[in-house]
Order: C-alpha cells, then sequence, then structure tokens
C-alpha cells in the first residue's frame, strides 16, 4: 500500500487539506477545497441524516453541513472548523475538528476493501498512511445524496 507523505512521482502525489474528523485523519484534494473558517451558526434541517448538522449562510448562499466525523465513525463530534468544498450541486461546509494543513498524499484505492464497504463507501476514494496513523482521502463531491440538496433549498434560509 502506497503511504501519506512520501515522496511520489509527481503524476501520482495530490495536494490535499489534511484534517481531523474524529479519531480519524482525514484528506480532501486542494482543488475540491473553497476555504477553511470557524464554524458558523447553523439551523437544524428535520428529515436529513444525523450527520446532517443543517444549514448554514456561507457568503450570502445557504450551504449545508455535514459533520464528517459523526458521517464517518457514528458519533457526534466536536467540531473547530467548517471546510467549504465544491461539489457538482454547490458547495458544502464540512464540519471538522482540527485542521492541520496541505500535505502531498498518496492513497492506494479504497474500493473493494471489506471494512469500506458500507455507507460511506462513496465518500472514501483512498486509504494511506500520514506518519503511524491511517489517512482517509476523501472526494468531497460525494459527501451528500440529492435529497438533501432539496431539503437545502425548501428550508428557507436566506440567500
Amino acid at each position: 500500500m502506497r503511504q501519506y507523505g512520501q515522496v511520489a512521482a509527481p503524476e501520482e502525489a495530490l495536494t490535499s487539506l489534511v484534517f481531523r474528523a474524529a479519531t480519524l485523519l482525514c484528506a480532501v484534494p486542494l482543488s475540491e477545497v473553497v476555504e477553511t473558517m470557524r464554524p458558523l451558526p447553523t439551523r437544524p434541517l428535520a428529515g436529513t441524516p444525523a450527520f446532517v448538522r443543517g444549514v448554514s449562510v456561507v457568503r450570502g448562499v445557504p450551504t449545508p453541513v455535514i459533520d464528517i466525523g459523526r458521517l464517518l465513525t457514528g458519533t457526534r463530534t466536536e467540531i473547530e472548523r467548517y471546510v467549504t468544498v465544491r461539489t457538482e450541486h454547490g458547495a458544502v461546509a464540512l464540519a471538522t475538528g482540527a485542521v492541520l494543513g496541505v500535505r502531498a498524499t498518496e492513497a492506494g484505492p479504497a474500493q473493494g476493501h471489506p471494512a469500506l464497504l458500507g455507507g460511506v463507501s462513496r465518500l472514501i476514494v483512498g486509504v494511506g498512511m500520514l506518519g503511524a496513523e491511517p489517512l482517509l482521502l476523501l472526494q468531497s463531491m460525494r459527501a451528500i445524496d440529492d435529497d438533501v440538496w432539496e431539503k437545502v433549498a425548501a428550508s428557507g434560509a436566506p440567500s
């Protein structure tokens, strides 16, 4: 298995933002990151999965907020930062723990790994290492389903 943080051929390395999500280390390709910020006021949305904290207004746009630690571990987590990322529907704010910075990352494919075949398998696209810890490479465009976007649009949040 390839490891994060190791020197690699340029075509294999991916520049990513690395952050904590509960007890996990995660990375999102820097090309998908819009910005990081302190957590904003978030309004809950009824009828959404437990990992959807609600909707926040980010730069004047209603934006779904995903507790990425809860999505990956099943437990509500302490939130330190919001990382807004691009998706095919618009920006999503990932509620995360500490942001550790930008790193060159590498990962072996996650597809087919028996432990990663649950509901989050669409989000995890690679698995590697950062030091002695496993690091999950995430693809933000797969973070939430269309029905959550519909609830955000119907929420009446100011735009």
